[in-house]
């Protein structure tokens, strides 16, 4: 039996936050990301939500065995949904694809809840090290929902799988905040409001 893969567009593109074996580079047709919050956390999760005519980048690798018991354990408060149909990739024998997302019943007003910097550096170096400054930038602009606070957390982090990043890829978080926060101002919304 073929091994089944899933498509992670947040933490799991960062390879040193987990060792699934034959990782690459896919995109995920229908779908964008966004902050959401859910009763179970008092932090927002990275989500991928159905948008129909969007797509985002991101990264699938294997789950050997069909062995989904730690996978899901780590990804708690998301539904294991299939993707096979939806994701874009370089293989040749097409396999089984799932995706995680935030179950749009669970989603919650996150008036109250945070985005923590040490997960958003995790998230930011994966996709650096697969797709490079652009593959950042696509990131940042697929993602919705960065009018939620942001707290500085890298001194002293609350993510338990936190990754050391390089000064150009923090460079990379923190310029492209300021570039978010900026075009929300000239749209006249909330801008961030990062507790740095």
């Amino acid at each position: 039996m073929k091994d089944p893969y899933f498509f992670g567009y947040g933490s799991l593109v960062n390879t040193k936050s987990h060792d699934y074996p034959d990782p690459q580079p896919a995109t995920l047709n229908g779908w964008r990301r966004a902050w959401v919050a859910t009763p179970r956390y008092g932090v927002v999760l990275l989500t991928g939500v159905r948008a129909p005519g969007h797509s985002i980048k991101g990264l699938i690798a294997a789950v050997p065995g069909a062995d989904w018991a730690a996978l899901d354990a780590r990804e708690g408060g998301y539904a294991r949904l299939a993707a096979s149909d939806q994701v874009e990739h370089q293989l040749n024998s097409p396999p089984e694809i799932a995706v995680y997302a935030v179950d749009p019943a669970h989603m919650k007003d996150s008036a109250t809840h945070v985005i923590l910097l040490s997960y958003l550096d995790v998230v930011v170096q994966g996709f650096h090290e697969v797709y490079g400054e652009s593959g950042v930038q696509h990131f940042f602009d697929t993602t919705d929902n960065w009018h939620t606070p942001i707290v500085n957390d890298r001194d002293d982090p609350i993510y338990p799988r936190h990754q050391q990043l390089t000064r150009t890829q923090r460079a990379l978080v923190d310029d492209n905040l300021e570039r978010l926060s900026a075009q929300m101002k000239q749209r006249h919304e909330a801008p961030l409001s990062p507790k740095f």
